[in-house]
């Protein structure tokens, strides 16, 4: 790459920080990655399980990203009304390549007018609030629809951003193409038949997986 992947995740008190965290590790590793947490005020957050977080800059001092993630958590009420930290979305989506959201997040999307006639997932107690802002809901764990892809709750964050990456340009999408992400496949994939030979021969998974590994070796 030639320049930085400006990542940024636009936080907010109470947050649900896996929501953002498990989004983090994946874009992270991207190569000349550069995560940024943000909100509205500069210093520390609270997510909603007590952990802080600090180091948090200014939405309004990023001049822009190449793609913002937008989390959920308790605190999504009090950022529907919140026109600053609505605007600040609408100015960074203005000119990202990929806008993202986990969970209700994208209700958060949907309030800043990001997802206008768009499909999107959302946590499944507050999916069908989507439609008030002129948003399909969809079941799915991950939704993508144009350069938009949504998360389902919590969890679904490291889905979304493993989605994600599968549509990066092949310069920013490098990682797929290192060794260790070679290996980590392998490892799974091994696993994955001394499963099966477990259940078709009814040996121990250590033996199976043993097997499995010397054949690879051949």
């Amino acid at each position: 790459m030639t320049k930085d992947f400006s990542v940024v995740f636009a936080l907010f008190p109470h947050v649900t920080q896996l929501d953002f965290t498990g989004p983090y590790e994946v874009f992270a590793r991207l190569p000349g990655a550069r995560c940024t947490l943000a909100s509205v005020a500069e210093g520390s957050i609270q997510a909603d399980g007590g952990i802080t977080f600090a180091g948090v800059v200014r939405l309004a001092d990023v001049a822009d990203c190449a793609l913002l993630c937008v989390p959920g958590g308790f605190g999504t009420v009090a950022m529907l009304e919140n026109e600053g930290y609505l605007f600040e979305l609408r100015r960074l989506a203005a000119t990202a390549q990929f806008i993202t959201s986990v969970c209700t997040g994208s209700l958060l999307l949907a309030a800043a007018g990001l997802l206008q006639g768009k499909r999107a997932a959302c946590h499944w107690a507050w999916r069908d609030l989507l439609r008030a802002f002129g948003v399909t809901p969809i079941a799915d764990r991950v939704v993508r629809d144009g350069n938009v892809t949504t998360g389902g709750g919590v969890t679904a964050g490291i889905d979304m951003a493993l989605a994600t990456l599968a549509i990066l340009p092949p310069a920013i999408g490098a990682l797929r193409f290192r060794p260790e992400r070679i290996r980590l496949d392998a490892t799974i994939h091994a696993a994955e038949e001394a499963n099966r030979l477990v259940v078709a021969e009814g040996i121990p998974f250590r033996e199976a997986y043993q097997r499995v590994r010397d054949n690879l070796k051949r």
